[in-house]
């Protein structure tokens, strides 16, 4: 199961089941995620897939990829979970263009973001719907919606 003290799946070893996943999110975070997931669906051939990618500090977490491109990662946490996305240095000017339509805690984010060159990694844990919103512009952003 997961450590108490960060509320994650920290244990490379233990690979955790759908339920646990359940658990650990809890009712409100399974929703938003599978509101997520249905945006995903919708507008991209997502392949989702569980994975242990960065060490101890982030655990046992979803990889949503379109085709090849990475997407975001999806990290579980106790009654949350956190989006880790990073806007390239071709999405930085769309970023730029879209910072004034979104809420004053996704720019704050992107201000405070983990840099890699121009752009950089952005971690922002999900706690309601609106900021569902911001994480869809974002990934809109990383790779604009496919055409039906």
């Amino acid at each position: 199961m997961c450590q108490k003290k960060t509320q994650r799946f920290l244990d490379k070893t233990m690979m955790p089941s759908s339920s646990e996943i359940n658990m650990l999110l809890g009712n409100e975070a399974v929703e938003r995620l599978t509101k997520l997931e249905t945006f995903l669906h919708n507008n991209y051939d997502i392949i989702r897939e569980l994975k242990f990618p960065f060490g101890n500090n982030y655990g046992w977490g979803y990889k949503y990829s379109h085709k090849n491109k990475l997407l975001c990662y999806v990290f579980f946490e106790k009654d949350s979970f956190t989006v880790t996305i990073t806007i390239g240095k071709s999405e930085v000017q769309r970023l730029s263009q879209e910072l004034n339509n979104m809420l004053p805690k996704t720019k704050e984010l992107w201000e405070n973001r983990y840099p890699c060159g121009e752009g950089g990694w952005v971690h922002y844990r999900l706690e309601d719907d609106n900021e569902l919103l911001d994480i869809q512009k974002l990934i809109n952003i990383k790779r604009k919606i496919k055409h039906k």
